[in-house]
């Protein structure tokens, strides 16, 4: 089905480019542009006249009026009232998008229906299926106030969907419940054993946390050099060629959704409208969604001022808690057209070839592949000291860590943007949880947790790195507590997730996911052993390290620290940003006064409001793109 939703032209009409010419809203050569566009990349000639911008989507919807001889009209509360509730309560939502179709009334057996997809193939059908009619009569509306339309009509539902339709699903993969009663339960024995313990053997007590301490800092460092010199190796499994992506034929390709959620962003939405207007994509098979808020006018102003192309569409999601980018997501997937989907963040810049590489992609990875992660990078790397240490350490997740993931066939946390996914498998895992705030990390776990594979594309997304110390604590403490927050989800039943997943993937998640988190913690507890050693020389501390624990630790200070920095010198080379070397041997106080402090306002914040999302403001760089 096209994404526009409009039917070929029949035989015996007056053809649509000829009604658009004689109503002057095109020229001739604007027609035939398109339709050598149309001959070349496939598409329906309405749909390529809008997307370029040579008529309105009122005039192609009248247009199309005419061609089919239809009745036209536009959304009103007078066209809302007319619609009969008991005929909507026999649909859901998917069959709505389905078949482009909103029945009105029911009357001698003749249905009427509202659609902005005249003459589909199978709304006749559906309909006299399910109402019983005899006849089915079509009043046509454009695609928006259809959307419209079920917006009135199901928004409790659209709403409640988006927020609790994870939960509905399968409560125990929603991190609404931040701990289960069991974890609870667990936790509190937990802690009165070592305050036991404490009280009556304090000396064996410290020594078992330390050597704790530097065991997980010694199995978490080692086991990401050994991902990320597998991916330095090996880069990944499925490399998307060229050739491969020249070879696609533009007029079989997928309908693809980009999703855009925004959010008080009004000085950067031009840098994505203008990044996704050069996509190598046939812009008829473009279905591009901008998510914004109830209460934020501004950004739909600057949205309209940048005069997106037609096959754009604005959807305002309800204000409703919690206010977070899943839950806006999830409202879009609704309203989606494609086979294929992805997500964008406003400062976004995707290389202009990342949705055919995509396409490609998955026909190598085969159908059991649920999403492709394409790679991020910063524009700004060289901004300041901030930016440089951002840069570094995305360098080295994405072109080193994943890609070694990839390569071991290994559970792979998605980033927050350029995760592509196959539509019917987004919808059967539930899509993202509105309640973790790390959204992408779990989906990307609850996919390997269903049975369903994660891999990565070579192909990068271009955007701003934060310039600013609060703006980017703002950040990383809410991703870290959303690794908490899917650490605690996935072990609720852990031993039935070891036995889905297999033992490889489940150690891998338990040091990735929760890891992370908790080298984070530990790290400023060495560092301040250490440094009271060296200002003191004091011995008071030797009962609580004897040789073996002295030993794990001294290695964990000099070489453990030694390959954090290696790691992210190694960043550098794939994209041959030298000049960011220097910086990586700041990677120590990176860790300590970036991602430590992080981590304790996140464990702070998991009790205190779990579910609060901690806003990152964009377009506070000095570079411009």
């Amino acid at each position: 089905m096209s994404v526009s939703g409009f039917p070929s032209e029949q035989k015996g009409r007056q053809q649509l480019g000829s009604i658009l010419l004689e109503q002057g809203k095109i020229t001739k050569k604007q027609l035939e542009d398109a339709l050598k566009i149309q001959k070349e990349k496939g598409g329906r000639l309405g749909w390529l006249l809008l997307s370029l911008g040579y008529i309105s989507r009122l005039d192609l919807f009248a247009a199309l009026a005419r061609h089919f001889s239809l009745t036209f009209v536009l959304y009103s509360p007078e066209l809302v009232n007319l619609i009969d509730a008991r005929l909507t309560a026999k649909l859901n939502i998917s069959e709505i998008n389905t078949y482009h179709v909103i029945p009105i009334s029911f009357k001698d057996g003749v249905l009427k229906v509202a659609t902005d997809y005249p003459n589909h193939p199978d709304t006749d059908e559906f309909c006299r299926q399910r109402f019983h009619a005899k006849k089915i009569e079509y009043i046509l509306v454009t695609d928006l106030d259809l959307m419209k339309l079920v917006q009135k009509i199901y928004g409790q539902e659209l709403i409640d969907q988006s927020i609790n339709g994870l939960f509905y699903r399968n409560p125990q993969e929603s991190a609404y419940s931040v701990f289960t009663k069991r974890q609870v339960v667990f936790l509190a024995f937990f802690f009165y054993l070592s305050l036991a313990w404490f009280y009556y053997d304090a000396t064996s007590f410290l020594i078992t946390v330390f050597s704790f301490c530097q065991l997980v800092f010694f199995v978490t460092v080692s086991y990401k050099l050994v991902l990320s010199l597998a991916g330095a190796r090996h880069e990944q499994r499925h490399i998307v060629t060229k050739d491969e992506v020249e070879a696609l034929d533009d007029k079989t390709l997928p309908v693809y959704t980009v999703l855009v959620p925004v959010y008080k962003e009004p000085e950067v939405i031009h840098v994505l409208v203008d990044s996704l207007k050069k996509m190598d994509y046939p812009q008829g098979k473009l279905d591009i969604i901008l998510l914004l808020e109830e209460d934020d006018r501004m950004t739909l102003e600057a949205a309209k001022k940048a005069s997106p192309p037609g096959n754009w569409r604005f959807i305002i999601v309800p204000d409703a808690l919690p206010k977070t980018k899943p839950k806006a997501c999830n409202y879009g997937v609704f309203f989606s057209r494609g086979e294929l989907l992805t997500i964008y963040d406003a400062e976004d810049i995707p290389e202009t070839d990342q949705l055919k590489k995509a396409v490609v992609g998955f026909q190598k990875h085969g159908e059991s592949c649920a999403c492709l992660q394409a790679a991020l990078n910063y524009f700004n790397a060289n901004e300041n000291i901030i930016t440089k240490l951002f840069t570094l350490e995305y360098s080295y997740w994405f072109d080193y860590l994943l890609p070694g993931l990839d390569r071991f066939q290994l559970p792979i946390p998605l980033g927050g943007t350029s995760n592509h996914f196959r539509v019917k498998i987004l919808k059967d895992l539930g899509a993202w949880d509105p309640y973790n705030v790390t959204e992408d990390a779990d989906l990307g776990i609850r996919a390997c947790a269903n049975g369903y594979k994660v891999g990565i594309i070579n192909s990068t997304t271009f955007e701003e790195a934060n310039s600013r110390y609060g703006n980017w604590l703002r950040q990383r403490s809410r991703w870290i507590k959303g690794y908490m927050q899917t650490f605690l989800v996935y072990n609720r039943h852990p031993i039935k997730m070891l036995r889905t997943i297999g033992i490889v993937n489940w150690l891998s998640f338990q040091l990735f996911i929760g890891g992370a988190p908790l080298l984070f913690l530990v790290t400023p507890i060495a560092w301040a052993i250490f440094i009271y050693w060296l200002f003191t020389h004091s011995t008071s501390l030797d009962p609580f390290f004897p040789p073996l624990v002295l030993y794990i630790g001294l290695f964990n200070l000099l070489i453990g620290n030694f390959m954090g920095i290696y790691l992210n010198m190694l960043a550098v080379y794939r994209r041959g940003m030298f000049q960011l070397l220097p910086s990586a041997l700041l990677n120590p106080l990176y860790w300590l006064l970036g991602h430590s402090v992080s981590a304790y306002k996140a464990l702070w914040q998991l009790f205190s409001k779990p579910f609060y999302w901690e806003k990152t403001e964009h377009g506070i760089s000095k570079i411009k793109t």
